[in-house]
């Protein structure tokens, strides 16, 4: 049974930041040492995406397979999606995301704390992933928030800040630091993908560099809604013209597949999901990032991640809203996570 709709939008006024940020409620659906865990990871990850060996189909198979975890509608492993290109990530590694903005504490993990404080926790988190199956090794992500929603249209009327690169490349240092993958997160706000995504092809054309879009506060399928009043929303065509952008500069650069993420927690967030179309150069997580107590957080993954496949899944965890604002003790578990059909290869902490 589905429930109603409900969602919690929070602004700040004092820089317009749109500080739920990709947190829209899961209620919309249905509804140890950091010196020691620095080296492991570093160990772990310093190959990752480098290695253009020839593809180990059996092994790429047999990992699909244990990803599903069961699934015995036929929905898992994706039959349509294509081997990928040598050099890929995915399934041979589980991404542990750090999501946020270094100039706002409220944006998520990665800008809440300093630098060495955000590294040792991150650290922690791939370590306890790593330790919790054993069967996928996870690696480190910074995943930067370089265009935001806004609650204010701005000059241009498009409602959207784009920050200083200069930032981008701070969050492309720290990652160097620790072998980190490093994603780039777009929010647009009434601007639109075409417009915005090209301003980072001098990073996306770097192999640790993958792409992140927000359709929640994509805001022209919406009649132009100020971000934040309403859930925006992308539709499969949309998501297409960035695919055929990301493979373009896979192709043009010899790069090892980019990882393209989306964000998603209601039906309406991505319309015709069935027609994403897939590419050997692009591997595309969807990843269930609303926010709530257990029970609304499995159901949203359930019927808008589990029920449309694309190709990957991915889950976010909120330091604050899954707990103080959802009234329960703790997060889900690992364990809990990792029970779900299909199990994600993509965690995401806010």
């Amino acid at each position: 049974m589905r429930v109603r709709q409900l969602w919690f939008p929070a602004l700040t006024a004092s820089v317009f930041f749109l500080t739920s940020c990709g947190s829209g409620s899961a209620n919309s659906a249905v509804k140890e040492d950091s010196t020691k865990n620095a080296k492991s990871n570093q160990v772990q990850s310093a190959a990752v995406g480098s290695d253009r060996k020839p593809l180990d189909t059996a092994e790429y198979q047999r990992l699909m397979t244990y990803l599903a975890n069961g699934d015995t509608t036929g929905r898992w492993p994706v039959k349509s999606a294509p081997l990928p290109l040598p050099g890929a990530i995915l399934p041979f590694h589980r991404i542990v995301a750090y999501y946020g903005n270094l100039q706002s504490k409220k944006m998520g993990a990665l800008g809440k704390w300093s630098k060495d404080t955000m590294i040792r926790n991150l650290l922690s988190e791939v370590k306890k992933w790593s330790d919790a199956d054993s069967t996928i090794k996870s690696i480190p992500a910074l995943h930067y928030i370089a265009v935001t929603a806004q609650g204010a249209p701005g000059k241009d009327n498009k409602w959207r800040m784009r920050l200083s690169q200069r930032w981008i490349d701070t969050t492309i240092a720290w990652a160097k630091e620790i072998n980190a993958l490093v994603f780039i997160d777009v929010q647009i706000g009434l601007s639109d993908l075409k417009s915005e995504i090209p301003l980072f092809e001098k990073y996306l054309s770097m192999p640790n560099v993958h792409l992140g879009i927000d359709p929640e506060f994509a805001m022209n399928g919406k009649g132009g809604k100020r971000p934040g009043t309403v859930i925006g929303t992308l539709d499969a065509s949309e998501i297409n013209w960035v695919g055929d952008y990301l493979t373009g500069l896979v192709k043009k650069n010899n790069l090892p597949p980019k990882i393209f993420m989306i964000h998603r927690f209601t039906k309406g967030m991505v319309t015709n999901a069935k027609d994403i179309k897939l590419h050997p150069e692009l591997q595309v997580v969807i990843d269930m990032d609303g926010w709530g107590p257990p029970d609304l957080k499995k159901g949203s993954y359930r019927y808008w991640i589990n029920e449309q496949p694309v190709q990957f899944t991915g889950f976010k965890l909120f330091y604050v809203n899954d707990t103080e604002k959802s009234g329960q003790k703790e997060m889900m578990s690992r364990e809990q996570v990792l029970s779900l059909k299909p199990k994600p290869i993509y965690i995401q902490y806010q």
